[in-house]
């Protein structure tokens, strides 16, 4: 994946902070790394960077080392740097930028940036910034929580008592990671990993109750910040003119960002306990990962006994 120098300035511009200072004919390069790095004994010309690709910070020790040079060496270190493969460069801190390296930024076509943010503070926040910038996310409705290990998304439409059924996992001693609005980062070809919005989490809307918040209320060990989905349920009103699988032998999906999850589809009506089907489930979602499918060896046991070949 690749993003242009553009891109990255669009999206960073206000957090990190970032003023143009030459190269704007370059803003087309591109990205293709989320890691940002120092761009240390390159430099130097000792080494070159060692990931082509990636945005280059130069902090206060390179600009100070740059300025302990011989005068006559300083120009073609910058040429030389500005020369090699890099899409753009920070300079970070309060130190200024040298004018040598923006003119040599702007004859390469380089596009080079300063941030009054200092180097690791730069650091991080560019790293989070370019992991979102190069992750593909989407946004889903419903509540996930870690139940046994299992990172499970109840969907359904608003009002059908995920949140409750939600609040009684956690008094069973499950994880609470977001409700309403979760947040999907897919960081592989067949990962996907839920997170809340940082406004809302670790809160739940009850309805009667209003806003709660879970770690408040039960403490840090029941909430997580984010969790691999590995299951979806997907909860509906009781509907008697629909036929429901009643064996259990349909194994149903659900597809998010391209990746296709286990679904179960649990209907609800007065009188049944949906925390506890809801965790039966994961439990037998559990055995299936393990070879064991309760309802096809059900099956199989009456067809054996139908045939008269096996056990009554």
């Amino acid at each position: 994946m690749l993003i242009s120098v553009q891109a990255f300035r669009d999206e960073c511009s206000a957090p990190l902070r970032l003023r143009l200072l030459a190269g704007e004919r370059g803003m087309g390069r591109g990205i293709t790394g989320s890691r940002v790095q120092e761009a240390g004994l390159a430099l130097a010309g000792e080494v070159f960077p060692s990931r082509e690709g990636c945005v280059q910070v130069l902090g206060e020790t390179e600009v100070d080392y740059f300025r302990r040079q011989d005068p006559a060496r300083q120009p073609e270190i910058a040429e030389r740097f500005f020369a090699g493969p890099l899409p753009c460069a920070v300079v970070v801190g309060p130190l200024p930028a040298p004018g040598l390296f923006v003119g040599a930024a702007e004859r390469a076509s380089v596009p080079l940036f300063a941030s009054d943010l200092p180097a690791t503070g730069f650091l991080e926040e560019a790293g989070r910034h370019l992991y979102r910038l190069f992750t593909e996310t989407a946004t889903v409705h419903g509540v996930l929580l870690e139940i046994i290990g299992v990172g499970v998304l109840l969907s359904g439409r608003s009002g059908i008592g995920k949140s409750e059924c939600a609040l009684d996992l956690v008094l069973r001693g499950h994880r609470f990671v977001a409700d309403d609005v979760i947040h999907v980062d897919k960081l592989g070809p067949a990962t996907l990993v839920g997170r809340g919005d940082d406004l809302t989490c670790p809160h739940m809307e009850i309805r009667g109750l209003g806003i709660i918040n879970i770690r408040d209320l039960f403490g840090a060990t029941a909430t997580t910040r984010m969790k691999k989905m590995e299951l979806v349920i997907q909860i509906e009103e009781w509907d008697p003119s629909r036929e429901y699988d009643r064996l259990g032998l349909d194994d149903g999906t659900v597809e998010i960002l391209g990746v296709r999850l286990p679904s179960l589809l649990v209907p609800v009506s007065p009188g049944r306990h949906l925390a506890a089907i809801v965790e039966v489930a994961v439990r037998n979602h559990l055995l299936k990962q393990l070879g064991v499918h309760s309802a096809r060896e059900f099956v199989e046991r009456q067809a054996r006994r139908a045939e008269g070949s096996g056990p009554p």
